[in-house]
C-alpha cells in the first residue's frame, strides 16, 4: 500500500538535539575535534574595553570564518545565510537552533579593527601548525616553496599608466585603507623594495597589486600567495602575500624560513623549489648563512648555441683562482668586479689564444677568451651538483605537492579571485585560506587516519 505523510495535525511538542542532527562522518565534526580556540579570549582581552555592551563573541566570528573558508563560501553575507539554515554549521560554531547570527558588517569591522591590530589569525594559523608538528606530520627534513598568482580586486578599465602614478603626492589623511598599506609597504622586500621598475599600469584602488602576464594570457592585476611547506604530508608551514614579481615572491621565501625558524624552531636541510628561486643571491643567502642544501635549478645563461665552448667546458681551480681552458691555458682576472659588483672576469692572454688551434671554436670573434664568474659561484655550484643527485629527482617530485595545494585552493577552496583590497586584506585570505588547508589535512589524518592494510589484503 502507498503511504502518504500525514499533515492533518501538527505536532505540539517537538524534542530536537542539534548534537544528534549533525551525522557522525561530517568534516565539521573531525575540524572540531582538532581545532582548539580555547586561547582566543585571554589573547584578545587587551582590545576590547573592561566596560560596555558586550560584543560578538570572537570565537564565533572565527569559526564562522573558518567555516567560510573550509566550505569555500566567499561571501560574508552568504555565510551568515549558510549558517543560519546549515545544522552543522551552527553546531560547528556553537550556536543553538535558536541563537541569532551577527550581522555580515560585524565581520569587516572586526577584521579591520581588533583582528588585524591583535595578528589573531597569525596565531590561530601558527596553533594548528602546532598541532601538525605535534601529531607527527611535520618531518622537518624537507621544505617546499612556490607561489601562485590570485587576481586581485582591480580593474584594468580604471586603472592609471604607471608613469602617471604620483605616489609621492598620496595624501595619508584622505587615503584609502589600501591606499594606505600600499604606502606602508614601498619599503617592505615583499613588495616595494622588491624591484625600482614601475609597473605597466597601477590601480588607484589597488595600487599595491601588480599588473602582470606571467600566465601568458591577458595580464591582470594580482598579488602572490607564497607557501612554505613540509613535504612528508604538505602541511603548510608559513604564507605570505607578496607583489606579484619575482624579486618580491624570493624576499617572501626568506621571510617565511626565517619566520619558522624563529616561531617553531624548524629549519630544514634542504629546500626544494623551481628556477625563480635560482638566483646567485639567493642560492648563496641558502648554502652560506642559512645552511640549507639548495635543490633548485640554478639560472644560468653561460650556455652558448653558437656551437663556441660554455662556460662549463672551462676548469676552475680554487687554490690558484684560475679557469684552465680546454687547451691547458690559464684565464686570470683583475678582481676588479663587473655588472655592478657582481661579476668577475678572467682573461686568458692575446698570445695564448691567437696560435691556439681551437680558436675557432672558443673566441672566433675576440683577440681572447673571456669567462664572467658570478661573485657567489660557489653557492651555483653547491646547487648544479646537487641538481645531478637522485636525491634532487625526488624532491622535484615532492615539489609538485605546493602545486597541488594551489589547485587545490583555486579549484576546491574557489580563491581564484581577492574579495579584499591591499597587502592586509591579501594577507588575511591566505591566511585564512592556509588555515583551512591544514585543519582538512590535520583532520583527516589525525580526526580520521586512513585505515590500516593487512597482509594478504589488496589495494
Amino acid at each position: 500500500m502507498m503511504g502518504r505523510l500525514d499533515q492533518d495535525q501538527g505536532q505540539l511538542f517537538y524534542s530536537f538535539n542539534l548534537e544528534e542532527a549533525v551525522p557522525s562522518d561530517h568534516l565539521v565534526r573531525e575540524i572540531a575535534a582538532v581545532l582548539d580556540l580555547s586561547w582566543v579570549h585571554g589573547e584578545l582581552a587587551p582590545h576590547y574595553p573592561p566596560i560596555g555592551r558586550p560584543s560578538i563573541d570572537p570565537v564565533l566570528m572565527i569559526r564562522m570564518l573558518i567555516v567560510g573558508y573550509v566550505f569555500a563560501i566567499r561571501s560574508e553575507r552568504a555565510l551568515c545565510r549558510e549558517v543560519q539554515v546549515n545544522l552543522a554549521y551552527r553546531w560547528f560554531c556553537g550556536l543553538s537552533i535558536e541563537d541569532k547570527l551577527p550581522d555580515h558588517s560585524a565581520f569587516s569591522r572586526a577584521r579591520n579593527e581588533r583582528f588585524c591590530d591583535s595578528g589573531i589569525f597569525r596565531r590561530v594559523f601558527e596553533r594548528v601548525v602546532g598541532q601538525c608538528i605535534a601529531a607527527g606530520l611535520v618531518g622537518g627534513e624537507g621544505f617546499a616553496v612556490d607561489a601562485s598568482l590570485i587576481a586581485a580586486d582591480a580593474n584594468k578599465r580604471r586603472s592609471l599608466p604607471g608613469g602617471d602614478w604620483k605616489k609621492k603626492a598620496i595624501d595619508p589623511e584622505g587615503a584609502s585603507r589600501a591606499v594606505k598599506e600600499y604606502v606602508a609597504t614601498l619599503e617592505d622586500a615583499s613588495y616595494g623594495a622588491a624591484s625600482p621598475v614601475t609597473p605597466k599600469f597601477v590601480s588607484p584602488s589597488d595600487p599595491a597589486a601588480q599588473w602582470t602576464g606571467a600566465m601568458k594570457s591577458a595580464a591582470f592585476f594580482a598579488y602572490a600567495d607564497n607557501y612554505l611547506i613540509d613535504v612528508k604530508f604538505g602541511v603548510i608551514m608559513d604564507v605570505e602575500a607578496s607583489r606579484a614579481i619575482r624579486q618580491a615572491e624570493v624576499g617572501a621565501a626568506r621571510t617565511m624560513i626565517d619566520r619558522t625558524e624563529a616561531c617553531f624552531g624548524i629549519k630544514p636541510e634542504w629546500l626544494a623549489a623551481d628556477t625563480a628561486y635560482g638566483s646567485a643571491p639567493n642560492l648563496e643567502w641558502l648554502v652560506k648563512e642559512k645552511g640549507i642544501s639548495p635543490h633548485v635549478p640554478v639560472i644560468d645563461k653561460s650556455k652558448r648555441d653558437d656551437g663556441t665552448f660554455s662556460r662549463e667546458e672551462f676548469v676552475y681551480d680554487k687554490e690558484r683562482d684560475i679557469y684552465i681552458c680546454p687547451a691547458g691555458k690559464r684565464l686570470k682576472t683583475s678582481g676588479r668586479l663587473a655588472n655592478g659588483g657582481a661579476t668577475l672576469l678572467y682573461m686568458a692572454s692575446t698570445y695564448d689564444c691567437g696560435p691556439c688551434p681551437l680558436k675557432s671554436r672558443c673566441c672566433p670573434l675576440s683577440p681572447q677568451r673571456r669567462v664572467p664568474r658570478d661573485v657567489n659561484e660557489e653557492a651555483r655550484d653547491v646547487a648544479r651538483a646537487l641538481a645531478k643527485t637522485e636525491a634532487f629527482a625526488q624532491t622535484r617530485r615532492d615539489r609538485k605537492k605546493v602545486e597541488m595545494l594551489f589547485a587545490h585552493l583555486k579549484r576546491i577552496l574557489r580563491l581564484g579571485r581577492l574579495r579584499l583590497r591591499g597587502p592586509r586584506g591579501a594577507q588575511f585570505e591566505f591566511t585564512l585560506a592556509a588555515i583551512a588547508q591544514n585543519l582538512r589535512r590535520l583532520a583527516k589524518l589525525v580526526a580520521r587516519p586512513p585505515p590500516r592494510r593487512t597482509a594478504g589484503c589488496v589495494a
